[in-house]
C-alpha cells in the first residue's frame, strides 16, 4: 500500500470511523506517576533509561493485546520515545498501523507558568525535525496540549493563537494537528473558561485559508452541547475529549451527553491495569476499559 493510499485510508478513519483514540503519550515528568498506577514503585528503576525501559514494556503490552485493534480504537496518541521505538522488531507505528489504529505523536514540550490564567506551551525548537521524522513513521496526525485555568480572554486568546500557529506548521509537514487547550475541569470558572474558548476556537476556525482541517482535543464541557458548533465546523476533523482527572465512570457519563465527541482517554483507560496481571487478566481489564470507552464515544443520550 503507498503512503497515499496510508493517509486516505487514515482520514477517513478518523473522520467517520465508530470508536475513540487512546493517549499512550506519558511523557517524562509524568512517567513515574503512570509506572505507580501500573504497580511499578519509583525504586524499580536506577536511572531514566530503565524507566522508560518500563513504560515502554507496558505500553507494548497494551498495543499488542487482542482487544487493541482498530475496532473500536480508531487511533493511539504515542509520547517521542514510544514512536521512536519497536515491538518485536518493527517501529510501533508501523505496528499501531497493522492493527488498524491510527499514530499519533504528542510535540509538545511541557507548559511554562502560568500568565493571565492559562499555561502555553514552551517553545519547541527542534519541532520542524520531528515533524519530519514522525511523517517518515508513518505518523498520521500531532497532538499539543495547553492548560486553561481561569475565565482570563486574554489568556485564552494566547493560548488558541499559539496552538493554531503550531497547528499551521504541523499541516506544512503533511500531518493532522490535533490542537488540545485544556480547561482544567476543577476551575472555579470553569463553565465561564469553556465559554469564551469556544467563541475564540470559532474566530481561529473561521480564519483558516485553503483546504486546512484540524482536530480538537478538549475538556468535556460543563454544558452538554456546548462544542456542538465545534463538531459541525467544515474547519475540524474531529472533536475528540479528554478525560481531564474524571474517573473512567465519571467520563464516560459525561461524554455520552456530548453528541459528535469521541474519547481520547489516558488515565481513564489505564487506570486499572496492573504489571502483575496475567494476560488473560489484563485483556479482560484493558477490554472492559475499551468496551465501556467506545460504547460513551458511540451511544450517545
Amino acid at each position: 500500500m503507498s503512503s497515499t493510499e496510508t493517509s486516505i485510508d487514515f482520514d477517513n478513519k478518523i473522520a467517520t470511523g465508530e470508536g475513540f483514540i487512546a493517549a499512550l503519550d506519558q511523557s517524562g515528568g509524568s512517567t513515574p506517576k503512570a509506572l505507580k498506577g501500573y504497580g511499578i514503585e519509583e525504586g524499580a528503576w536506577s536511572d531514566d533509561e530503565e524507566m522508560f525501559g518500563l513504560i515502554h514494556q507496558m505500553r507494548s503490552r497494551i498495543i499488542t493485546s487482542p482487544c487493541f485493534n482498530g475496532d473500536k480504537v480508531l487511533g493511539a496518541i504515542l509520547f517521542e520515545r514510544t514512536m521512536d521505538g519497536e515491538i518485536d522488531g518493527r517501529s510501533v507505528p508501523a505496528v499501531l498501523a497493522e492493527r488498524g489504529v491510527v499514530p499519533f505523536i504528542k510535540i509538545d514540550k511541557g507548559l511554562e507558568d502560568e500568565a493571565n490564567g492559562v499555561q502555553v506551551m514552551k517553545p519547541n525548537p527542534t519541532l520542524s525535525t520531528l515533524l519530519t521524522r514522525a511523517k517518515s513513521l508513518g505518523v498520521y496526525g500531532t497532538k499539543e496540549r495547553s492548560v486553561i485555568n481561569l475565565a482570563n480572554r486574554e489568556g485564552i486568546a494566547a493560548v488558541v493563537k499559539q496552538q493554531f500557529e503550531v497547528g499551521l506548521e504541523v499541516l506544512a509537514h503533511g500531518l493532522m494537528p490535533i490542537i488540545e487547550p485544556e480547561v482544567n475541569i476543577k476551575s472555579a470558572e470553569r463553565a465561564e473558561a469553556d465559554q469564551i474558548l469556544l467563541e475564540e476556537l470559532v474566530k481561529a476556525l473561521d480564519a483558516l485559508t485553503g483546504d486546512a482541517k484540524v482536530m480538537l482535543k478538549l475538556s468535556l464541557p460543563t454544558k452538554a452541547g456546548l462544542f456542538d458548533p465545534l463538531v459541525d465546523h467544515p474547519r475540524v476533523l474531529r472533536v475528540v475529549a479528554l478525560s481531564g482527572g474524571f474517573s473512567r465512570t465519571e467520563a464516560c457519563a459525561e461524554l455520552a451527553k456530548n453528541r459528535g465527541i469521541i474519547a481520547s482517554f489516558s488515565r481513564a483507560l489505564l487506570n486499572d491495569l496492573r504489571h502483575q496481571m496475567s494476560d488473560d487478566e489484563f485483556d479482560a481489564s484493558l477490554g472492559g476499559a475499551i468496551d465501556e470507552i467506545h460504547a460513551a464515544s458511540t451511544v450517545k443520550a
